[in-house]
């Protein structure tokens, strides 16, 4: 169990990794596809997430999936994620590890937050969620992203 110190350090982190992304989502480029995700969260300080959707590439759909673990969330949701993708040269850059930094809210079936993700081959996503249920979140996570087989 984490302890306020731990919190406290996480919480530290965020702002210092929040404040680059979000400058830089304004520096991205011009947008290279688009995305769409359904998952579900859960958490109390520690959290997981796991879904799948779609990622829009050059005129093509291809099924993904998603799953994470990280920490600044406290409740239950579902959420849907939708958004731009940034620096996707090739359709296999999108797969792998990012970093993900959340903010976002769901009290029954309103809820709204924001997502920005980013792996180590220079792809960004940033999406907008809707959430239904019951959480709290501001945080990172670690979140690995797949195609389908």
């Amino acid at each position: 169990m984490m302890t306020i110190r731990q919190t406290a350090v996480s919480f530290a982190a965020f702002l210092m990794l929040a404040s680059p992304a979000i400058a830089q989502s304004r520096s991205l480029g011009p947008s290279t596809g688009s995305v769409r995700i359904e998952q579900v969260q859960a958490g109390f300080i520690a959290s997981g997430e796991v879904g799948g959707g779609t990622l829009r590439f050059r005129g093509r759909s291809y099924p993904i999936t998603v799953g994470g673990l990280g920490v600044g969330s406290i409740g239950a949701s579902r959420t849907v994620a939708s958004g731009t993708v940034y620096g996707l040269k090739n359709r296999s850059d999108l797969a792998g590890a990012y970093v993900q930094l959340k903010e976002g809210w769901a009290v029954g079936s309103q809820g709204r937050g924001n997502v920005w993700l980013q792996n180590d081959k220079g792809v960004t996503l940033r999406l907008a969620t809707r959430r239904q249920g019951l959480q709290l979140s501001l945080g990172a996570d670690g979140v690995l992203i797949g195609f389908k087989q």
